[in-house]
């Protein structure tokens, strides 16, 4: 799962070098945290989110064939 979401983001990204994906398990629950560069966050998010939420039903399907539940949460730049 995490390599989907890296090819998903670093498909939409001008920056793909700055994208980086961090997967934490617990049990049955995974937690993906995506970053990319702050020149970046509106492609990833698109209006009213909806490219964040098309990227999170991705991830729930391709979840779900492995028998677990998925979340992303979309970070910051610092």
């Amino acid at each position: 799962m995490k390599s989907l979401i890296e090819y998903v983001a670093q498909s939409l990204v001008d920056h793909p070098e700055a994208v980086t994906v961090r997967e934490v398990r617990k049990g049955n629950a995974v937690n993906i945290a995506l970053h990319v560069a702050k020149d970046d966050m509106g492609r990833v998010i698109g209006k009213n989110g909806r490219v964040a939420n098309a990227i999170r039903i991705l991830l729930r399907v391709a979840a779900a064939r492995q028998g677990l539940r998925a979340t992303l949460d979309v970070e910051e730049p610092q």
